[in-house]
């Protein structure tokens, strides 16, 4: 009984951290977060009841598998979202299990999150990148297509495998690992700048304008505007 507790403290403590620590921060996805805590301790809870009773762990294991590959297929996932996925699997099915010793699943868990926290580390080849690109061109030349894609995303391209190339349509699919180019953001120049500044002052001077400018100051522009009208009748 002491190692269940202390492996259910464990499993806790640890998908917390992977999910609203490492995970949730860096992919921003509450639904998959919700979803990996629900998996976690609802595999952890099948596995302690199935590892009291008579039934078999395999059957167990096989209900495992099904409910993974119905999950997985119902969203379209990335690489990383699906090792987290996993993750929490394991996490749950290995405190469920809840073997001893009973410093056994607490150091294994650990030991999982922070391999996870190190592999996905934002500064782990952070400019890399990845991207299925279609090109309204049939590029049969690979250094033409990596010139093109260079041009088009505005970093090195470190690999290109072309998916379709459609001759008769015009047309190029290709999977891109490149590496994205460094924004800097852009300043104005010096004698743009000095213009911006300086235009406030090279408005034109309306009288309307000054202070105190009212009915009184409106009616010599109106009578002079009058006196200009009949001239030009005249």
């Amino acid at each position: 009984m002491f190692n269940l507790w202390i492996a259910l403290a464990a499993n806790m403590a640890c998908i917390a951290t992977l999910v609203y620590a490492v995970y949730f921060p860096r992919y921003q996805r509450r639904d998959l977060a919700i979803a990996y805590v629900c998996l976690n301790v609802g595999i952890m809870l099948v596995t302690m009841l199935l590892s009291g009773s008579g039934a078999g762990m395999g059957l167990g294991l096989g209900l495992f598998g099904v409910l993974s590959i119905i999950r997985l297929r119902s969203d379209t996932l990335t690489q990383g979202e699906i090792g987290y996925y996993f993750a929490a699997l394991v996490l749950g099915l290995m405190n469920g299990l809840h073997p001893d010793p009973a410093w056994l699943s607490p150091v294994l868990s650990a030991s999982l999150v922070a391999v996870l926290f190190v592999a996905d580390h934002p500064r782990i080849a952070p400019r890399t990148r990845r991207q299925t690109i279609t090109l309204d061109r049939a590029y049969a030349n690979e250094g033409e297509l990596c010139v093109a894609l260079e041009s088009l995303l505005g970093g090195p391209v470190m690999r290109v495998e072309v998916m379709e190339l459609d001759v008769v349509r015009d047309l190029t699919i290709a999977d891109v690992r490149y590496k994205a180019a460094i924004e800097v953001p852009a300043a104005p120049c010096s004698h743009e700048a000095a213009h911006l500044l300086a235009a406030p002052a090279a408005l034109p001077h309306h009288p309307s304008a000054e202070p105190g400018f009212g009915q009184a100051g409106l009616q010599p522009v109106l009578a002079q505007a009058a006196r200009g009208q009949a001239g030009a009748r005249s």
